[in-house]
C-alpha cells in the first residue's frame, strides 16, 4: 500500500477552529500584520484582499475577500462589491494563464449552515480544476494530492498579478 503524507493537514486537523468574531478571525489577523507571506496574503486593493487557502481543495485555490469584517451580503457596499468580482475575474484570468486552469469552481458559503468554515467574514472561493482532476484518490481514500506548494504558488502569483495580459 502506497502512503500519502500531507503533514501540513495536521494544523488544521488538530487545532481548535477560529471563533467566528475579528479576534478569532484569520483573515483579520492577517490585514493586520505587514507580513503578507508568512500570511498567505497575494494582494491587496482598496476594499480587497486575496488569500491562498492555507487547506486547499486544488491547487491555486484563492480565497477572495473583502477587507472590513463584515458576515452578510447586505453590509457590503457597492464598491466593496464592485472590487471583489473585480478580483475573482482578475485571479481566474492569472490561474488561467499561470497553471492552466481549464476551468473553476467559484463560491460563497455563506454562513456555517452553508459551510463556511468561517462565517463571520465573507470570503469567495476560487478553485481552480482540470478536466480529469478527481481521480481515485478523493472518491476511495478521501484524499486530495496538491501539486504544488502553497510557497510556490504564492511566489507564481505575486509575479502574474503585476503582468497583465
Amino acid at each position: 500500500m502506497d502512503q500519502l503524507w500531507a503533514p501540513w493537514r495536521l494544523n488544521y486537523v488538530a487545532n481548535p477552529k477560529p471563533r467566528a468574531d475579528d479576534d478569532g478571525c484569520f483573515v483579520c489577523r492577517a490585514l493586520a500584520s505587514s507580513d503578507d507571506r508568512a500570511n498567505h496574503v497575494v494582494a491587496r486593493t482598496e476594499s480587497s484582499v486575496v488569500m491562498l487557502n492555507r487547506f486547499p481543495y486544488t491547487n491555486g485555490h484563492l480565497l477572495i475577500i473583502p477587507k472590513a469584517h463584515k458576515a452578510r451580503l447586505d453590509e457590503l457596499t457597492v464598491a466593496e462589491s464592485v472590487d471583489l468580482q473585480a478580483e475573482i475575474v482578475r485571479y481566474t484570468q492569472i490561474l488561467e494563464r499561470n497553471i492552466s486552469a481549464e476551468g473553476f469552481n467559484i463560491g460563497l458559503n455563506l454562513d456555517r449552515a452553508a459551510g463556511a468554515g468561517l462565517p463571520g467574514h465573507l470570503h469567495w472561493h476560487i478553485v481552480p480544476r482540470w478536466n480529469g482532476d478527481t481521480n481515485f484518490m478523493t472518491v476511495l481514500s478521501d484524499v486530495r494530492v496538491i501539486v504544488q506548494s502553497l510557497d510556490a504558488v504564492y511566489d507564481m502569483l505575486v509575479a502574474a498579478r503585476s503582468h497583465p495580459a
